[in-house]
C-alpha cells in the first residue's frame, strides 16, 4: 500500500497531480481540495495517499493530512460512498464543517455538496455517528474515560472530532479547553478544539 508521498510536483491540473518521487517514479494523485491548495504554486510537496485497485486499473488518491484521510477512510466505509465521491465530499466542505455537520445531523448542510444527494448525506450521518458511538463507548471502557460529556453540544463535538480521528480522551480535554475560552455553539467548540489539538 502507498500510504505517502514526497517530492517533485511534475503537472498540477485540476484535481490531480503528478509527483516524482526521489527514487524517479512519477504517481499520478487524485487531490482534496485541501491537497490541491496546499501543492499549489509549489515545485515540491508531499500528501497522505489511498489506493484504490480495481480490475479495470488503480487510482491514488492524495490528502493533505493523516487526519484528513482519516476522514476519507470513515466516509468509503459508507453504502454508497466510494473513494471519487469521498473526495467530492471532502473537496465540497472542509473538515471542520463536515464533522460539524455530521455531528449535528445537519442533512441541508451536507447535501449542499455538488454531487451528495440527501439520501448519501442521511447515510453519511447515521452511518458515521454510529460507528463513532461504539468506538467511544469501546474506549470508555478500555481507558477508564467518561461515558458522556457535559452536554448534548459538547458530546456532538466529540462525536466530530473522533470521526477526525483523534480519541475520546483527546476530544473531551479539548472541548473542556474550548469551553474554557469561552467557546459556546457547537460550531466554535470544534474550531477552538481543533486549533488546540
Amino acid at each position: 500500500m502507498i500510504g505517502y508521498i514526497k517530492g517533485k510536483i511534475l503537472n498540477l491540473a485540476g484535481d490531480t497531480a503528478i509527483i516524482l518521487t526521489a527514487s524517479g517514479v512519477g504517481f499520478e494523485v487524485i487531490l482534496s481540495g485541501a491537497a490541491r491548495s496546499a501543492l499549489s504554486g509549489k515545485s515540491e510537496g508531499e500528501v497522505y495517499t489511498y489506493l484504490q485497485t480495481r480490475e479495470d486499473g488503480a487510482s491514488l488518491f492524495g490528502f493533505v493530512s493523516q487526519e484528513e484521510k482519516n476522514m476519507f477512510l470513515q466516509l468509503i466505509t459508507v453504502s454508497g460512498v466510494g473513494p471519487k465521491m469521498g473526495i467530492t465530499v471532502l473537496s465540497g466542505m472542509n473538515m471542520n464543517d463536515l464533522a460539524a455537520a455530521i455531528a449535528t445531523s445537519d442533512v441541508k448542510r451536507l447535501s449542499a455538496i455538488k454531487g451528495l444527494g440527501k439520501k448519501t448525506a442521511e447515510r453519511i450521518i447515521l452511518e458515521l455517528r454510529e460507528k463513532v458511538a461504539l468506538t467511544a463507548s469501546e474506549e470508555a471502557k478500555t481507558v477508564g474515560a467518561p461515558a458522556v460529556v457535559a452536554g448534548e453540544a459538547d458530546e456532538d463535538a466529540v462525536v466530530a472530532l473522533m470521526t477526525l480521528g483523534f480519541t475520546r480522551a483527546e476530544s473531551v480535554k479539548a472541548i473542556a479547553r474550548a469551553r474554557s475560552q469561552g467557546a459556546a455553539e457547537i460550531e466554535d467548540i470544534i474550531r477552538v478544539a481543533l486549533q488546540g489539538m
